[in-house]
């Protein structure tokens, strides 16, 4: 394996058949010493969170394929903390797909002055470049055309992706007795045609997860929608 990329939570390898490896590791982003998926460090370690990433991941990966969505998810190996996917191409440097359920985090403290802490927001979506030295910034569906980040086209493809996504997450916490709060997408292109896929994780890494107004960390997520060391 030839290491490509040595990243803050996951480091990618890329394998001599064509895939790549996404090794899972047990650092989260935050500050401080507390988890915050919205930061862009990381700020602890937390055992086993490598593991529980990368079990939601494989539930939710197999499910959207199951669906007839484009992933770049192939398998995975638990036991490795491993996951094997499709190359794909960034939009541009990076753009992360936020779906906000209920107002927190970033999106309160931008916009405080309107809204209310904990208030719905119906699935409100944003877009934002990965930029950790810029703090990731919001952009427009105007901006990512001028800058031929992305077409008008995949901007609406990706919103409509996102939609589906977040409601089958949403729904699935649900059943559970959590509630999505709001979590983060990416997305690239895949294969010679370039079809817009889903990419990456799909954890308690990249959400925020209440239970009865109790924010619920990634370990606490994990073992609770899927049990302990019990696949669903």
């Amino acid at each position: 394996m030839k290491l490509i990329i040595k990243g803050k939570t996951k480091d990618l390898y890329e394998l001599d058949n064509g895939l790549y490896l996404l090794k899972f590791k047990d650092d989260v982003t935050g500050k401080d010493g507390v988890f915050d998926p919205g930061e862009n460090q990381v700020g602890l370690t937390m055992e086993g969170a490598g593991q529980a990433g990368l079990r939601m991941t494989k539930y939710f990966y197999e499910k959207f394929n199951a669906m007839g969505y484009t992933t770049h998810y192939v398998e995975s190996n638990l036991a490795e903390n491993t996951m094997t996917v499709h190359p794909a191409k960034s939009f541009g440097q990076g753009v992360e797909v936020i779906i906000r359920y209920r107002a927190v985090g970033s999106f309160l403290r931008r916009y405080g002055k309107y809204a209310q802490d904990g208030q719905a927001l119906d699935g409100y979506i944003e877009f934002t470049l990965k930029d950790d030295e810029r703090g990731d910034p919001l952009i427009t569906k105007e901006g990512l055309e001028a800058l031929g980040i992305m077409s008008a086209k995949e901007y609406d493809e990706l919103v409509e992706m996102t939609r589906v996504f977040g409601k089958e997450v949403k729904d699935a916490l649900a059943a559970k007795g959590l509630e999505l709060y709001d979590m983060k997408f990416e997305y690239g292109r895949i294969g010679e045609e370039g079809k817009v896929a889903l990419i990456d994780e799909i954890s308690g890494g990249n959400m925020r997860v209440y239970q009865d107004g109790v924010y619920v960390d990634p370990l606490e997520l994990e073992r609770i929608f899927l049990g302990d060391g019990n696949e669903i």
